[in-house]
């Protein structure tokens, strides 16, 4: 069977929360994830790199993207870097959230 995308959507992070959109694509073959691309875009937060502020992909080896700086990830498990990435976004609308909060 070969590859296809099992995972496509996107939501709205709601102005109140900090504004942006989080977005999912992940790829399966055989129900083995061969490819994700993770991404958190808020163009008020960073405008750099069509305004990802944070990403995780595999295009080019598993990887993080965060505020336009590349770096290479240890974790290779799709449900690990998923969960991370999660963690990751959620704490950055709470410090952006705080902030303006003032």
């Amino acid at each position: 069977m070969p590859e296809t995308k099992t995972i496509d959507r996107s939501f709205a992070v709601s102005r109140k929360r900090g504004n942006g959109t989080i977005r999912y694509e992940v790829w399966q073959d055989n129900g083995v994830v061969t490819r994700y691309n993770l991404a958190y875009i808020n163009h008020l937060i960073f405008t750099g790199d069509n305004g990802r502020v944070l990403g995780y992909d595999n295009r080019h080896g598993h990887h993080r993207h965060f505020m336009g700086k590349v770096e290479p990830l240890e974790l290779t498990s799709f449900e690990e870097i998923e969960q991370r990435f999660e963690q990751e976004w959620a704490a950055i609308l709470e410090e952006h959230h705080a902030k303006h909060k003032r």
